[in-house]
């Protein structure tokens, strides 16, 4: 058997000509034997990576697919539409995904406009559209415990319209939305929108004028403007299913804002109602201070993806993984947050939260995309978007990296166990 497996592992590399020789040690033999690493991985240490199966996902691109610590592919999505960003893998095998739709009016980076639960065999078991001339789905999508689908979407909001609210805009502007849809109705059934939580200091004279820093549950309009017609930019979200609230990153305002999902979308137009009592105000915001006027606490995010709470039991209740792209300052960071208690925000008062791990690397950066979650081993998962995937170990050790040699960029990464039952239900048994 020793003498096969030999043979094995030199004819790979001279076969192939796409596989490098590293050695890993056979608990049942005395001599280590090869172990076969395809081109793209460029660290492999066998002691501190966890062996699982990372879904990689290229950006805006028609495929996705479950790859090894050794670089093998075991499943490869081929899709008929290229992604309009996000892509997971349900626990019985389907895909949930976001899709970019044919001709559409909106299409800003991120855009898709129709949602897809795709079979393994490639069959479309559902998909939803929410694409006009005056709206778009976007960049992220999840799946909510009650089997309802939670997406972005951008809203326009006309100029004229805009500036009667005090928007320094000169041209349309598009503004933040959170949708929910029955998969079995395909009703809407609940719904959020940043432009009923505005404050502006420009006009005095319309109901929304204040002071930004004396309302940091709202949202400062102008922050972005008059540069950024696409005036928040959202790209992810998360769901609290205890405390039923919402993590959204904001890439524009370089903050992740809480959301109370409790609310009824009437509720959600206003200032009262929810479990919090604060309607669709923000429950708490943090990354940016600057965004609502704030001079205490400092500047955490530069562009921020990927709100990931954290939930396994190798990690702190309620602590959430953000990847700070770094764009202004050219280094991007990954930071696990210890959220507060009780989420409140309070004006003219350090808001921050505390950071409790981190990591970096000068030779990490992506300014776009990108983000991070948590091995069930205690270790870190990063997609750096413009390279491919790092695992890093709780003392900042580097484990593996994937470099996606001739990919496109990869929008983000989500890892499985060689026994969850998604693998198991694709056939997959290791």
């Amino acid at each position: 058997m020793k003498i096969f497996k030999i043979i094995f592992g030199f004819l790979c590399l001279f076969i192939t000509q796409s596989c490098s020789v590293g050695t890993t040690t056979n608990p049942d033999e005395e001599e280590p034997i090869p172990t076969v690493l395809t081109d793209e991985i460029e660290v492999y240490e066998v002691d501190l990576l966890h062996n699982n199966l990372v879904l990689a996902i290229e950006n805006g691109g028609n495929t996705a697919y479950l790859v090894d610590k050794k670089g093998n592919k075991h499943f490869t999505w081929d899709f008929n539409s290229n992604l309009g960003n996000d892509l997971e893998l349900l626990p019985d095998g389907r895909v949930l995904g976001i899709f970019k739709v044919e001709n559409p009016d909106i299409t800003f980076g991120g855009y898709g406009g129709i949602i897809k639960i795709i079979n393994p065999d490639g069959s479309i078991d559902w998909e939803f559209i929410y694409s006009s001339n005056n709206f778009i789905a976007h960049h992220d999508v999840e799946m909510l415990p009650n089997g309802n689908i939670l997406f972005l979407a951008s809203e326009r909001i006309e100029m004229a319209t805009a500036v009667q609210f005090g928007a320094l805009a000169n041209e349309d502007i598009f503004i933040e939305k959170l949708v929910e849809v029955n998969t079995e109705s395909n009703n809407i059934v609940w719904e959020w929108s940043s432009w009923n939580h505005i404050v502006q200091d420009i006009n005095n004279s319309l109901d929304n004028f204040g002071n930004i820093a004396e309302f940091p549950e709202l949202i400062n309009i102008n922050y972005n403007l008059p540069t950024k017609p696409f005036v928040m930019h959202a790209n992810g979200i998360d769901y609290d299913i205890e405390k039923d609230i919402i993590y959204m990153s904001v890439n524009a305002y370089s903050e992740i804002w809480v959301i109370d999902h409790s609310t009824t979308s009437a509720e959600a137009a206003t200032s009262n109602g929810g479990n919090y009592n604060k309607g669709g105000n923000l429950l708490y915001r943090f990354g940016n201070p600057t965004t609502y006027n704030n001079s205490m606490g400092n500047r955490l995010f530069h562009s921020v993806h990927f709100p990931n709470l954290l939930e396994n039991e190798t990690s702190s209740d309620g602590n959430l993984l953000v990847y700070s792209n770094g764009t202004d300052i050219q280094q991007s960071a990954v930071f696990e947050i210890e959220l507060p208690e009780t989420l409140d925000l309070i004006a003219n008062t350090d808001n921050e939260p505390i950071i409790v791990w981190d990591f970096t690397s000068p030779d990490m950066f992506s300014a776009i995309i990108s983000g991070a979650i948590r091995l069930s081993n205690g270790n870190t998962l990063i997609c750096e978007g413009d390279y491919g995937y790092w695992e890093i170990t709780p003392n900042g050790e580097i484990a593996w990296k994937y470099n996606g040699i001739g990919s496109q960029k990869f929008w983000r990464g989500y890892a499985y166990d060689l026994d969850d039952e998604s693998l198991l239900n694709l056939g997959l048994i290791f």
